[in-house]
């Protein structure tokens, strides 16, 4: 089976239908068992299916401001620039008026999208076919600069939700871009470890809110531990969490981590990164501001084709426990889902620390 980064094709697709269940029905039933290339050519057919099956249902539209001279009225009146087209003996009225248009930043990602996914070699040339058919129904559609989306300005509500899926596809694609400037063509980056950061986040939270809703899973904020009257909060940085669990007394703060090399060298010691150990101490010590040791933490990589992995934990003077483990997702998907319920069984007070150091 294909792997693109150590990660088996069909388990992306797998990942991506816990993010949206949209993907486990109708016309994208069977995408699990297909042989993909590469992640571009598993994206170029779920874009296929979900395109396909959004022409259907009629592409998104929004109005738009338009301002034009026509020969019958519509919308407001332009008076001075009506009276100008008068002088010059043209017998129309200038209009300012909305126009209900496909012609949006909605379909402009898809179109933009298929024509990257087009000229990669990696896509299946039955695929590619398919894809082309798909862009006579976007002629009408202008292509968007990347570099000028603005992705969290997007908006979905009851007409638009299937496109969140969809963007989110366009998103992996049109961010790993590179536009040559002197061919004009486009060449594909890797699959780079910040999309698959975001994807595997995504994931882990969505798999804990569906399988286990009992632990409450969310992504929640932490408020610091200080005294807020004295204390200048002006540049604090917001503490974040990726997934936040509550389990019985305790709770549990995971943050997902994904790296092609999870760990770092430094003289003859693999060690993990500092930023990640000091970032989930501080989530555990700022959630159990008192010290009752019921708040752990965990770091949890995906496994690369490393052969040295983090794995082990850690015990505070307080009782948390700080752990560090690694997800291989280049198995078997119900073994992936056996790793994420093992996980929950995980040691509290009184284990002993793992064999990795700090890095100062």
């Amino acid at each position: 089976m294909t792997t693109d980064k150590g990660i088996l094709i069909r388990n992306i697709y797998y990942m991506l239908s816990y993010c949206f269940e949209h993907l486990q029905q109708g016309s994208f039933e069977g995408i699990g068992a297909e042989d993909f290339s590469d992640a571009y050519d598993l994206f170029a057919e779920i874009l296929f299916r979900g395109i396909s099956q959004q022409l259907k249902q009629g592409l998104h539209k929004h109005y738009t401001d338009a301002s034009m001279p026509l020969p019958t009225l519509r919308g407001r009146i332009d008076i001075n620039k009506t009276i100008g087209l008068k002088s010059k003996n043209r017998q129309l009225i200038h209009c300012d008026y909305d126009t209900l248009t496909p012609n949006n930043l909605f379909n402009q990602l898809l179109k933009t999208a298929l024509k990257v996914l087009l000229s990669q070699t990696s896509v299946d040339p039955t695929r590619k076919s398919a894809l082309h058919k798909l862009m006579a129904f976007f002629r009408d559609i202008d292509d968007v600069r990347v570099d000028n989306i603005n992705w969290s300005k997007l908006r979905y509500d009851r007409t638009s939700k299937n496109y969140q899926m969809l963007h989110y596809i366009c998103y992996f694609i049109l961010e790993g871009k590179l536009m040559t400037t002197e061919q004009g063509k486009y060449q594909m980056r890797t699959f780079s470890d910040e999309h698959m950061n975001l994807l595997f986040e995504h994931f882990v939270l969505k798999y804990y809110i569906r399988h286990h809703p009992e632990l409450s899973p969310r992504a929640k904020q932490i408020s610091w531990n200080i005294v807020r009257s004295i204390s200048n909060t002006d540049h604090l940085p917001i503490m974040q969490t990726d997934i936040f669990l509550t389990m019985g007394n305790r709770t549990l703060i995971i943050d997902t981590k994904y790296y092609s090399k999870t760990l770092i060298r430094h003289y003859n010691k693999h060690l993990l990164h500092s930023a990640n150990v000091n970032q989930i101490y501080t989530y555990v010590t700022n959630q159990d501001a008192n010290h009752q040791g019921n708040v752990d933490g965990m770091i949890l990589y995906a496994k690369t084709q490393e052969d040295i992995t983090p794995g082990g934990n850690i015990t505070l003077r307080d009782g948390n426990v700080i752990m560090f483990k690694t997800l291989d997702l280049n198995q078997r998907f119900e073994d992936i889902k056996s790793q994420l319920e093992d996980l929950l069984r995980y040691p509290t007070i009184g284990t002993t620390a793992a064999a990795y150091d700090f890095v100062s």
